[in-house]
């Protein structure tokens, strides 16, 4: 039987529960098989012949959630009108959403910071005091807690109960509690005030109010909510900024009555077998064939190769890489969805989707914590009923275990340690997403790290220079450097760069007579001197000896990883210039902290294994160790190399910095981007380097495994003092004041213990 795949967009979930229950009701479907992520909102099908999208979509609907087909992508080269159009239209439903959130959360926080002031203040109990909170607790109990009320209405229509659920319930308690006793019992008198009597005694509750617990509960938990929303945003921001990265409108060649003209047109108008210019300094449109014209690609963006490639006729090149060189005409051979970039923006878009957020401790136990403890209330008011005790202590009693169940510190738990902890990490250059980051951190046990821009500079410098017997190695390079100079190749750069540094205040004599060869070198006169810079071979076809020294000088270079380029003069060759993409300073201490972590450091690169086994020696890596090294990939391979580790049972954090990266850094279990990197590369990561330096990545995971500890503590200190008070509050011997003051104290607590991240060095 043939099957088909689809994905769906969710709206409506609020808990990692809602996730679980949509996956239960679209897998008892005949024929479907569904995975739904939290994190992405998403939920990927496969589903047999005889069900329709329509039958997915109405099963969701009837578990009281929305669900939508996603719309067509804008194409990779799409125009800068269409797709960037197209690219903000899709962000922002969920842009909107955020800032109604953050609204919701502002507003509530206002009216309830002087609610709880006068409540635990007794010295700020004017007279009437408590009709004062009551007319700042009310809007925030009603519209600060709409999205808590209409989730747990959804849920109680379909039989299930989440956080929602408890607080809804607790808000709505505290609220009723406090109305009763404003309006029927004695709180509502002038001169009430709030005693602090720490004693365990049975009390009807008439004469206390509870609308900080109302208020305090509500804005809590709208803080988490806006905190996790924020994260959950930047979800889809990997796939748009490698969207964002191709060409926006290119130079068509048409046939004109005089001959071949240029007509600029948006890349989204390119067909199979059009012609187009790319000049230098401009990206290639899209993927395609070299007709005319050479020039040096660099391709850093896509494959990670550090030196640009050359390409002539016949050569492909890939669409969004930089012309480092000259003008090329280029027929293009795939277009759109088809293209590589296209491609690249799938993988990650996958890897994102196959990465199951971690589920908060809160949400896993909300399943059973949430139906225990409204059984536990309905039980409590039944038996003080049944035991004659009367329906206002009954009540009361009932009241206390929604009220102390309600949770205040695990609103708390997670935000406040994610703030300090993260604030923290700021400080030392380390962003960090989420709670879902953190926790891979603690179980990570291979960490997997891009060559390009990562453990190296990712930029060509000038490393040697070897003279020939005889030869003064300042005028090699002097006279090299002036060569070079001329030339917009990025290995003439580095070594004109270096010449220029080696100079100083002198300069570099001038050049008459350049040419540039393509492919091969460069030639021109300098100082009177016929000098030629580049392969060994052109100094050959130019009649200049390249002796037995300086060819083995230039195969040791080789052999160590790096560009090399031969200069002659007179007939002869006068020395080798060696250049390379230099390892960071640091870069060997990083992988050492690495190791002491527990960690089993691998090195994964496009780069050819020469240079990949070179650099792996210098930061301390055994090139021959198996899997140490793993050269010359291209990035679906990089993603291939993190399913194997994973397939192994290894725990695989990867730290890269490029758009190649990208796909690998949303599959690992821990994503870590160099800040100096790409957006994309950042967008897809779990954790950010801002400083690019590798030493940084070692603190990074540290800090995240102590975050996660901090956020551990909280979340069992405020479930064990929810698990604690319960008996008191079913006995009916929950003082409300003890009640406020050991609430107050558990989220005191919680905040306590996560300002002890301000102190992590």
């Amino acid at each position: 039987m043939s099957t088909q795949d689809t994905e769906l967009l969710l709206t409506g979930m609020t808990c990692a529960s809602c996730a679980n229950r949509i996956e239960r009701k679209l897998n008892k479907v005949p024929g479907v098989t569904a995975t739904v992520n939290y994190a992405t909102e998403k939920a990927r099908v496969t589903f047999a012949e005889g069900v329709t999208t329509d039958d997915l979509v109405a099963t969701v609907v009837a578990a009281g959630y929305g669900a939508s087909l996603p719309a067509p992508p804008p194409t990779p080269a799409g125009s800068a009108d269409e797709g960037g159009a197209d690219a903000q239209a899709a962000a922002d439903p969920h842009d909107a959403a955020l800032a109604a959130l953050r609204q919701r959360l502002v507003v509530s926080t206002l009216l309830t910071v002087p609610v709880v002031a006068m409540a635990m203040v007794p010295a700020w109990q004017f007279t009437s005091w408590q009709w004062a909170s009551l007319t700042l607790a009310a809007p925030v109990v009603v519209w600060g807690a709409w999205p808590f009320h209409r989730a747990a209405w959804t849920n109680l229509r379909h039989g299930a109960a989440t956080m929602d659920t408890l607080v809804s319930l607790g808000v709505l308690a505290a609220f009723g509690w406090s109305l009763w006793a404003l309006f029927l019992g004695d709180a509502g008198q002038p001169g009430m005030t709030h005693a602090f009597e720490l004693t365990i005694a049975r009390t009807d509750g008439s004469a206390n109010i509870y609308l900080e617990a109302a208020a305090g509960v509500t804005t809590f938990i709208l803080a988490g909510r806006w905190l996790e929303a924020r994260s959950k945003r930047q979800a889809g921001a990997a796939l748009r900024a490698l969207l964002d990265l191709g060409a926006r409108d290119v130079a068509v060649l048409r046939d004109g009555p005089g001959g071949r003209v240029e007509e600029r047109i948006g890349v989204d108008a390119l067909v199979v077998g059009d012609l187009f210019v790319v000049r230098p300094g401009e990206k290639v449109a899209t993927d395609g064939t070299v007709e005319e014209g050479s020039s040096a690609v660099d391709a850093s963006m896509l494959t990670g190769e550090s030196v640009p490639v050359e390409v002539g006729p016949g050569d492909t090149v890939v669409g969004a890489t930089v012309n480092a060189g000259g003008r090329l005409v280029v027929r293009a051979t795939r277009v759109g969805a088809d293209t590589q970039l296209a491609q690249m923006a799938r993988l990650v878009e996958r890897a994102q989707e196959g990465k199951s957020a971690a589920q908060r401790l809160a949400d896993r136990v909300s399943g059973v914590f949430v139906p225990v403890v409204v059984a536990l209330a309905v039980a409590t008011l039944g038996f003080w009923l049944g035991n004659g005790a009367g329906a206002t202590a009954a009540f009361t009693a009932a009241v206390a275990v929604l009220i102390i169940a309600c949770p205040c510190a695990l609103g708390l738990a997670t935000p406040t340690a994610l703030m300090v902890g993260t604030g923290r990490g700021a400080q030392l250059g380390i962003l960090v997403k989420g709670p879902e980051a953190l926790e891979q951190t603690r179980r990570v046990d291979t960490v997997v790290l891009d060559k390009t821009g990562t453990v190296t500079t990712g930029e060509m410098a000038l490393v040697d220079v070897v003279p020939a017997a005889g030869e003064d190695r300042a005028e090699v390079l002097r006279l090299a450097g002036a060569l070079e100079d001329a030339s917009e190749h990025p290995v003439a750069q580095a070594v004109a760069a270096g010449a220029r540094e080696a100079a100083g205040t002198v300069g570099l004599p001038a050049v008459e007579g350049f040419a540039n060869l393509e492919g091969l070198g460069v030639a021109g006169e300098v100082e009177g001197r016929a000098v030629v810079v580049g392969r060994a071979r052109l100094l050959a076809e130019r009649g200049l000896a390249v002796g037995d020294e300086v060819a083995a000088a230039l195969a040791a270079a080789q052999q160590q990883g790096r560009t090399a380029v031969v200069v002659g003069w007179d007939g002869r060759a006068r020395g080798v210039l060696a250049v390379a993409d230099e390892v960071k300073d640091g870069s060997a201490e990083a992988v050492a902290s690495l190791r002491a972590l527990g960690l089993r450091p691998v090195l994964l690169t496009g780069d050819h294994e020469v240079v990949a086994r070179a650099v792996a020696r210098e930061v301390g890596l055994d090139p021959d160790e198996p899997g140490t090294v793993v050269a010359d990939v291209l990035p679906a391979d990089k993603v291939a190399v993190v399913e194997r580790l994973q397939a192994e049972g290894r725990v695989v954090a990867v730290v890269g910095d490029g758009v190649n990266d990208a796909a690998a850094l949303a599959q690992a279990d821990l994503g870590l981007a160099m800040g100096t990197g790409t957006d994309v590369a950042i967008q897809a990561s779990d954790l950010t380097l801002v400083r690019g330096d590798l030493r940084v990545a070692a603190d990074a995971i540290r800090l995240s495994r102590r975050t996660l500890r901090t956020i551990q503590g909280n979340l069992v200190w405020a479930f064990g003092y929810n698990v604690a008070a319960l008996p008191l509050a079913a006995a009916g011997l929950l003082n409300p004041m003890i009640a406020g003051a050991a609430m107050a104290a558990s989220s005191v607590f919680v905040v306590g213990n996560s300002l002890r991240l301000r102190t992590f060095r």
